[in-house]
């Protein structure tokens, strides 16, 4: 690396490129094909957990906040919920491409919206489940996005945080940020208190 920050999108591929890191890259559903990898997510017990909690809502009008190459999104179309994919990356790899190909390839609609979760472009009430799945950590103002996410979600609506990264004190997040797998080649990992 020559010192500049990747972009998320070169950092997977480099991640990718690695050899011993298929596990990883799995596990992170960074596999190819996409069809196969949002599949196997739909499938597995993180996804069942989450169906489990959401039963009274699912199927729903669902926000897929930051949802990356849209697995969930995925997920939650394949369940009969009306999906919209919000996701500021264009990428055809990690980001709003890869969902809109995503939803072509499997026959599932899928909203897709290229934005930032701090200023929704949505009216007040519109959906029943608010979805962020490795997402919070990356606000650039935590406060106004949870702002945001609450003036969208309807009243009795729901909304769900999964695989955040969270720190037990604040001494800890240079820790974290460390050992993070991709942080030092695209500085855009963060962690925060869970009282935060």
């Amino acid at each position: 690396m020559d010192g500049k920050a990747l972009t998320w999108e070169e950092a997977v591929q480099w991640l990718k490129s690695q050899p011993g890191k298929e596990e990883l890259i799995k596990a992170c559903y960074y596999d190819q094909p996409l069809i196969g990898a949002a599949k196997r997510f739909a499938d597995s017990e993180e996804w069942q957990a989450v169906c489990e909690l959401l039963s009274a809502w699912i199927p729903g009008k669902v926000l897929d906040l930051g949802a990356g190459n849209g697995i969930a999104s995925y997920a939650f179309a394949n369940a009969g919920c009306t999906v919209t994919a919000l996701e500021p990356d264009p990428s055809n790899i990690v980001g709003a491409g890869a969902i809109k190909q995503l939803s072509q390839e499997s026959n599932l609609p899928i909203n897709v919206v290229e934005s930032f979760g701090e200023k929704l472009p949505f009216e007040q009430s519109s959906f029943d489940i608010v979805h962020c799945r490795q997402v919070l950590h990356h606000a650039a103002d935590l406060n106004q996005l949870c702002r945001e996410l609450a003036r969208v979600l309807r009243p009795g609506g729901v909304l769900i945080a999964t695989r955040e990264h969270v720190i037990s004190k604040s001494e800890d997040l240079n820790v974290f940020l460390d050992s993070h797998p991709l942080h030092a080649l695209y500085g855009g990992e963060n962690a925060f208190l869970l009282k935060q």
